[in-house]
């Protein structure tokens, strides 16, 4: 099963947002610095399948995904969602909606 998956549309030109940056980031506990996970890029229909390594155990705390936005938000350059992972069996599917001047987000399936 994937761990932790992302979807990106471009809401303005109503597409995928191909080619994006997506940095994957873990933190065990507040009192930990956040640690790199993965580098990746949303492919031609703006998703990445799998952000964990496969060589990385799968933990409970919090992630973080951060997103290159400058290719379509010049007011954005960047977008940083946070969430918390408290049961590692389960799939994080956390896709982005994203416009010039404003984003959302929410867990999806």
């Amino acid at each position: 099963m994937k761990f932790i998956t992302t979807h990106v549309i471009d809401t303005v030109n109503g597409r995928p947002a191909a080619q994006m940056s997506v940095v994957l980031q873990f933190q065990a506990n507040a009192a930990a610095s956040w640690e790199t996970l993965n580098r990746s890029q949303t492919g031609k229909d703006g998703r990445i399948q799998d952000l964990l390594p496969e060589t990385y155990p799968r933990q409970e705390g919090h992630y973080r995904l951060i997103f290159d936005t400058t290719g379509i938000s010049s007011f954005f350059p960047e977008v940083i969602i946070q969430f918390k992972v408290s049961d590692t069996h389960q799939h994080y599917h956390i896709p982005l909606l994203l416009s010039h001047f404003g984003y959302t987000t929410y867990r999806g399936s």
